[in-house]
């Protein structure tokens, strides 16, 4: 398959870049580096440095590469900011897919694999979270994520168009290889903010509240390996071939891990410290999210391989250690 994959110099986009080419298939690359790294690319992948929201330069590509699939991970994904700076969000996550969309049409280009956000649900009333549970979003990014989730409901029906969407929980840790891993600006996962402070790049971690309603007080939070949200996202091309077709899958353990099991499991792995401030509770922040994954685990064949958050450290460790600054080297 010749795959599109828009935002494919990100963190996830990039982790399913090299899992395309490790299951055979020809990926092709936009991205406009405003979050992306262009080292974070292979050698040899096709690569335009271009808005998803620019319809005619999107047109020429999805023609000219002779485009099969799509995968869309070009998003905004800062909540707080998306609070404080809502039409940026709606802009770009919601107008500027819409363009997407618009040219795939235009180039008779009809899969199109979505990447959503647990936010989507926002707060809860049962555990795990199941496909089924109303969406009822927050913020302003998980809004501009289930408004498109709409439009791709109504395109599927009313078009021989085809979709999947995924709704990741936390997505964490590096390539095996060490050859990409997780750079962000400003970096808000809680996995590289642990090693950055236990190495010294940056302060004491601040733990958010230590009196939640967990066994040891702080948040739990269903950790999944980027590697195995991209293989999910390639295990679904067979059900996009027949026209008309919606799905939609939660990716996650379903084994959360606090926040000091996630500090514990950092300096059992790097042999350092991680030093910590507490600090007051996060406005908006459940003290327990996690995901049901067996309708992908059934019907797509997926299983994670990362199943304990030391493993994903372990990976997310072997980046950091030989990038301590990130891509900037």
């Amino acid at each position: 398959m010749n795959v599109l994959v828009v935002g494919g110099a990100g963190y996830i986009g990039s982790h399913c870049v090299n899992q395309l080419l490790t299951a055979g298939h020809r990926p092709v690359v936009v991205d406009n580096l405003i979050f992306g790294h262009r080292d974070a690319i292979p050698a040899g992948v096709p690569f335009h440095e271009v808005n998803l929201g620019d319809r005619p330069a999107m047109v020429e590509i999805l023609r000219e590469e002779k485009i099969d699939i799509v995968m869309h991970f070009a998003a905004f994904a800062y909540v707080g900011e998306s609070v404080t700076n809502p039409l940026k969000y709606y802009r770009n996550n919601v107008g500027a897919t819409l363009e997407l969309l618009q040219a795939m049409f235009e180039a008779g280009v009809s899969k199109f694999i979505f990447s959503s956000t647990c936010a989507t649900f926002g707060v809860v009333e049962k555990l795990p979270i199941t496909e089924d549970l109303p969406q009822a979003p927050i913020n302003p990014y998980g809004q501009s994520k289930l408004d498109i989730e709409h439009v791709l409901r109504d395109l599927t029906h009313a078009h021989n168009f085809s979709a999947a969407i995924f709704r990741y929980f936390n997505a964490a840790g590096a390539a095996e290889d060490g050859s990409i891993g997780e750079d962000h600006d400003p970096e808000t996962h809680l996995i590289p903010l642990c090693i950055d402070a236990a190495t010294g790049a940056r302060g004491a971690l601040k733990v958010f509240g230590r009196d939640y309603p967990t066994p040891d007080g702080t948040c739990l939070r269903d950790y999944v390996h980027v590697d195995d949200l991209s293989r999910a996202h390639i295990a679904v091309f067979e059900k996009l071939e027949t026209p008309r077709t919606l799905v939609d899958y939660n990716l996650g353990t379903g084994r959360p891990s606090s926040v000091l099991e996630v500090i514990n499991a950092v300096e059992k792995v790097t042999g350092l410290k991680v030093p910590c401030d507490d600090a007051e509770r996060r406005e908006g922040d459940p003290p327990s999210l996690y995901a049901d994954s067996k309708k992908a685990m059934k019907e797509l064949n997926w299983q994670p391989k990362f199943d304990t958050i030391e493993a994903i450290v372990e990976s997310a460790w072997g980046w950091h250690k030989d990038h301590p600054k990130g891509y900037d080297l």
